[in-house]
């Protein structure tokens, strides 16, 4: 037995990985998470703001020094009292900013331009004159040191969040990180269910229309060419994830050091060893904590460990599935109904992921992640924010448990199927098969 299905699964295996689809799809991925991390590092340098010299009619009196002290050094001002008309037929100037007499009441202002707009330019220059009409006003109310007070009253609170482990140990982490990863993670699997799921199905059907079956189960017995085929596609998953896994780490060693600067390097350790002072830190500790994450090759081994663990046994459920709806049908037309039976809970998993990654902590969060139906992608959504390790281990055996148990029911289904031509069965017939000795 064991021998045949070995033949089987080296067929099923060899035909696919052969496919310049499997090619294609395991070198892609990759460069596109290279993409990824490369791309905040390559838009920053070619994305220096342009240089820009603005004349500004500062009727009020109060705007202009203010823009004087604060302005970034691409942006230059020029003070001038000339007509509007006349600024604006300067080739000297790039724009000008009009400010009115009566701004500190009605605090609009007009900026003309001779080119493309900018966002960036136009919100800093609207935070400046807020800041220039609200110190303004501050003084209208002549309190001794205002100013001042209104400096130490201001605060920004920095929310570190430490998670406590089983052994007493505190680790830093992000919600928002963890949030990230679990829908990556589970995006990716929900793919692979469906695309490979589908494929089983598919390989099926061309070959009982073509009455291949027919010969193949003269020396094999259907139970094992089922599941030869179900464990042959299913190695081609396993290999595609091990192939990115691998190169993922690679990139992580080798390619993100030099994508990320020594100064913000220098932070991460620091975060790492528990020494950095967030409210000093030179860019948000969220994307710090991303930098290191993606940077430890532990890390990324554990995220694809455990994506492997839930994608073959996610797989193995969901295959037996479409094989036995695949056996019960002629064509894909015909095999589009029945396969909503396996469609819609794949689908249904990835929309509750949605909610579970906000909070992976309520009741239905848990009873989701234990479901064989949704767990594979409820709990690879929950493991980033590091719950009990015996919910994983639980999910897992009822996982793989339910596998069994589908394959058992699938197979019965099977070997009746293969063999029926010319009529789409509905339920009833599909259940009566599976209950046949």
């Amino acid at each position: 037995m064991k021998n045949k299905i070995g033949i089987i699964i080296g067929r099923e295996f060899k035909e696919r990985v052969a496919k310049k689809s499997f090619i294609i799809t395991t070198i892609l991925m990759p460069v596109l998470m290279l993409a990824m991390m490369a791309a905040p590092a390559l838009i920053a340098m070619m994305s220096s703001p342009q240089d820009r010299v603005l004349a500004v009619i500062d009727d009020s009196g109060i705007v202009f020094p203010a823009l004087v002290e604060q302005h970034p050094e691409n942006l230059t001002l020029a003070p001038v009292t000339e007509p509007l008309d006349s600024a604006l037929r300067s080739e000297a100037y790039n724009g000008v900013l009009v400010v009115g007499k009566d701004v500190a009441s009605t605090p609009v202002v007009t900026l003309y331009l001779h080119d493309a707009g900018s966002v960036e330019m136009e919100s800093m220059l609207s935070k400046m004159i807020e800041g220039a009409v609200r110190d303004y006003r501050l003084k209208s109310y002549d309190i001794d040191n205002l100013q001042q007070i209104l400096d130490e009253v201001e605060t920004n609170v920095t929310l570190n969040t430490v998670r406590i482990s089983e052994d007493g140990e505190g680790e830093s982490t992000s919600s928002a990180l963890s949030f990230g990863i679990g829908l990556f993670t589970t995006f990716i699997l929900y793919m692979f269910l469906l695309m490979y799921g589908q494929m089983v199905m598919t390989s099926i059907i061309e070959e009982k229309s073509n009455r291949v079956l027919e010969l193949v189960v003269s020396s094999v017995k259907p139970t094992q060419l089922m599941l030869g085929k179900i464990l042959g596609v299913g190695l081609v998953a396993v290999v595609q994830v091990i192939i990115w896994a691998v190169l993922m780490g690679a990139m992580s060693l080798l390619v993100l050091p030099f994508l990320v600067p020594d100064t913000v390097m220098t932070q991460v350790n620091m975060l790492n060893a528990g020494t950095l002072d967030a409210s000093q830190a030179a860019v948000d500790v969220e994307l710090l904590q991303a930098i290191s994450y993606f940077g430890s090759i532990t890390s990324i081994m554990s995220l694809f460990g455990y994506l492997l663990l839930f994608l073959i046994g996610g797989f193995l459920f969901y295959a037996s599935i479409f094989a036995a709806i695949g056996s019960a049908v002629d064509n894909i037309q015909d095999a589009s109904q029945l396969q909503s039976f396996a469609v819609i809970p794949i689908i249904l998993a990835l929309i509750f992921s949605v909610t579970v990654a906000q909070d992976p902590n309520t009741s239905l969060a848990v009873w989701l992640s234990m479901i064989p139906f949704t767990s594979p992608m409820v709990m690879l959504c929950r493991i980033p924010f590091s719950i009990p390790a015996w919910e994983i281990v639980v999910s897992l055996i009822l996982l793989y448990g339910s596998f069994v148990a589908m394959a058992w029911i699938a197979g019965k289904i099977y070997r009746v199927g293969i063999f029926m031509y010319g009529k789409k069965p509905n339920i009833k017939e599909l259940i009566r098969w599976a209950r046949y000795k």
